[in-house]
């Protein structure tokens, strides 16, 4: 599976988003009548307030922004092969995506480059096209999918391998990576836990923390994928 694809010409990546404020009563009363009309369904399906579905504010890029993103390549030197990673991870969204720019801008340069993300067709690509839009910088061209035909798209996701065509199932990182015998990176918190840790604990180094393992599982995912062994602990390098 996946033998016309080499592990070094992928660019694997994990985001972590927060809501712009906090709590529903923290935004101004016209945001909260957005985000009522934006979430409507949600509320008429669970029974639950504008208030209530708050907590799911972290999804929506209209609401929230990104804090904490890891990108990770495998690179061999002198015969030896290690996976390296370096994350932006801030308050500063712009300086963020800036620097994750730059990254994107070289590693693109080649041309059977692949952007790797777990989910990342329906979540972290396009949040970060329209976070990158709306900090008004230009978006980067692995990012950009106007005008391009289906095959002309860089992206690979793993979730979206696991499918097999099965377009109504739906797999966590953790889950496929317990099914593939792959050491779990959900050891200390979990998505629904980074808004907290952002706002009441401020610690964004547990939120990097978190995001690179990700980063590390999805990289030995798609290792399982092609048939070869994961990569060890000892061969991840941190930038």
């Amino acid at each position: 599976m996946l033998s016309h694809i080499s592990l070094s010409d992928i660019l694997f990546i994990d985001i972590e988003t927060a809501p712009l404020v906090y709590q529903f009563g923290d935004l101004e009363p016209h945001v909260q009548d957005l985000w009522s009309r934006k979430t409507q369904w949600i509320q008429h399906r669970e029974e639950k307030s504008a208030d209530e579905v708050y907590e799911r504010a972290g999804i929506y890029a209209e609401f929230s922004k990104v804090i904490c993103a890891t990108v990770g390549y495998f690179a061999e030197v002198d015969g030896e092969r290690s996976f390296r990673m370096k994350s932006f991870a801030g308050d500063d969204e712009e300086k963020l995506l800036t620097g994750l720019k730059e990254i994107f801008k070289r590693f693109f340069r080649k041309n059977k480059a692949l952007l790797c993300a777990h989910n990342g067709k329906e979540f972290d690509f396009p949040f970060l096209a329209r976070r990158y839009v709306v900090q008004n910088i230009t978006l980067p061209e692995v990012l950009q999918l106007a005008g391009k035909k289906p095959w002309e798209v860089s992206h690979l996701d793993t979730m979206d391998l696991w499918k097999f065509g099965d377009y109504k199932h739906y797999t966590s990182v953790e889950l496929l990576a317990h099914t593939l015998g792959i050491q779990s990176p959900k050891d200390d918190i979990s998505g629904a836990d980074v808004a907290k840790v952002y706002y009441e604990d401020k610690d964004l180094s547990r939120i990097q923390r978190y995001c690179e393992k990700d980063v590390v599982t999805i990289a030995r995912i798609l290792q399982r994928f092609k048939g070869v062994d994961v990569v060890a602990d000892e061969d991840v390098v941190l930038l």
